[in-house]
């Protein structure tokens, strides 16, 4: 089975930035695709950014093109998010998912997620 566990979430103030790992372990994790999504109290879960197996196609919700980075290390089992100029509302509880279908045509849909993790509170003050 598939464990993730998300960590580096914290409190900063707007324009600064955060950097949130999420460490995988169980199967392959080169053969996952990863994404992560948020939710804020009374939204729903929203995506934010995916990348597939391979690292080479990115997908970024347009709240936060220009700003969030994801990218994986294999060797390390590892995804990761870099978030720079953070604003207030980017405030929310942050998870991060593994999608083992290959063939996913779309990585923007939580309800395709085979693997989440606990998630980790990000808090942007204003």
């Amino acid at each position: 089975q598939v464990q993730l566990v998300e960590s580096g979430g914290g409190l900063v103030q707007a324009g600064g930035s955060l950097r949130l790992s999420c460490a995988a372990s169980g199967g392959t994790f080169s053969n996952y695709h990863m994404g992560w999504f948020r939710q804020a109290p009374g939204k729903e879960r929203e995506f934010v950014a995916a990348i597939r197996r391979g690292g080479v196609r990115i997908d970024y919700a347009d709240a936060v093109k220009g700003r969030f980075t994801i990218s994986r290390d294999n060797a390390k089992n590892t995804v990761f998010l870099q978030m720079n100029s953070l604003k207030p509302e980017d405030t929310a509880n942050y998870y991060c998912a593994a999608d083992l279908n290959p063939f996913a045509a779309v990585l923007t849909r939580g309800s395709q997620y085979d693997y989440w993790g606990q998630g980790t509170q990000v808090t942007v003050s204003s």
